[in-house]
């Protein structure tokens, strides 16, 4: 991997991690098209583990309150805890059972064009939904999981997927936004231990120092990523990106279409 494809793999995912237009389709997409070869997925894991560090220290302090109260026995902080937990054994359950099949789904671009279009369609049922609740109720939470375990195929959006499932379950889109972002870090670090024994492999295979170059701009760019999808969320701007997902969709399908 040359560096100024370590630049615009690690740009796509910090913009596209936090954004609900799907980073892993989008590095499936962009990988395909600058001709990146990577083995495996553990390139796509460790940008995720970047991006990781974009969201500890835009809601570490949020995290921290969560985790301290958790172990003082804080009744909310418990609760709060209990739910992030809650919305994080489906998304570890399915990523286990079905690793290899989402690796080879990496590799069909018709199939993240697809999944692009869902994607859309997620984004597009949010308009005029959300309401006041600050926390989901355990099966809320529960349903938020199973959205955020769907969104481990390419192409469906982490964010835009658990996001949705809380504006329908009545959350108010702030509060939305951080319970999506907060149960984002128990899933992305499994993620990275469950992959953590092809290292040697793919660091070898894509060169460590573009890699490292390809986390660092996917930090910065995952920073203010959240600063944006917060901003345009407190002013009911999420379903915008639905357009945007048709036109990636579009224009993954007829590609894939045309190279075969």
């Amino acid at each position: 991997m040359s560096y100024w494809q370590a630049v615009l793999l690690g740009l796509v995912q910090g913009v596209t991690e936090f954004l609900p237009v799907s980073s892993d389709g989008h590095l499936a997409l962009v990988g395909i098209l600058a001709r990146v070869q990577t083995p495996g997925v553990f390139v796509e894991v460790a940008l995720h583990v970047a991006t990781l560090g974009s969201v500890l220290v835009v809601y570490g302090r949020r995290f921290a309150e969560i985790t301290i109260g958790t172990f003082g026995r804080r009744p909310d902080a418990l609760r709060f805890a209990g739910l992030l937990i809650l919305a994080t054994v489906p998304g570890v359950v399915l990523g286990v059972l079905f690793h290899d099949v989402v690796g080879r789904a990496f590799d069909s671009l018709l199939f993240v064009g697809v999944a692009f279009l869902v994607t859309g369609l997620m984004l597009w049922s949010t308009r005029r939904r959300g309401g006041g609740e600050r926390v989901p109720s355990p099966r809320g939470a529960v349903v938020i999981g199973l959205a955020q375990a769907f969104a481990i195929l390419p192409g469906i959006s982490r964010s835009g997927s658990t996001v949705t499932a809380g504006l329908w379950l009545g959350l108010s889109p702030v509060w939305a936004v951080e319970f999506s972002f907060l149960m984002a870090i128990p899933i992305i670090a499994g993620a990275a231990v469950f992959e953590a024994r092809d290292v040697g492999v793919d660091i070898a295979a894509v060169g460590a120092a573009p890699l490292a170059v390809s986390c660092a701009v996917a930090f910065i760019a995952g920073i203010l990523s959240i600063r944006l999808l917060v901003w345009l969320v407190q002013r009911g701007r999420f379903h915008a990106f639905a357009p945007y997902c048709w036109a990636v969709g579009a224009f993954t399908i007829a590609y894939a279409l045309w190279r075969a």
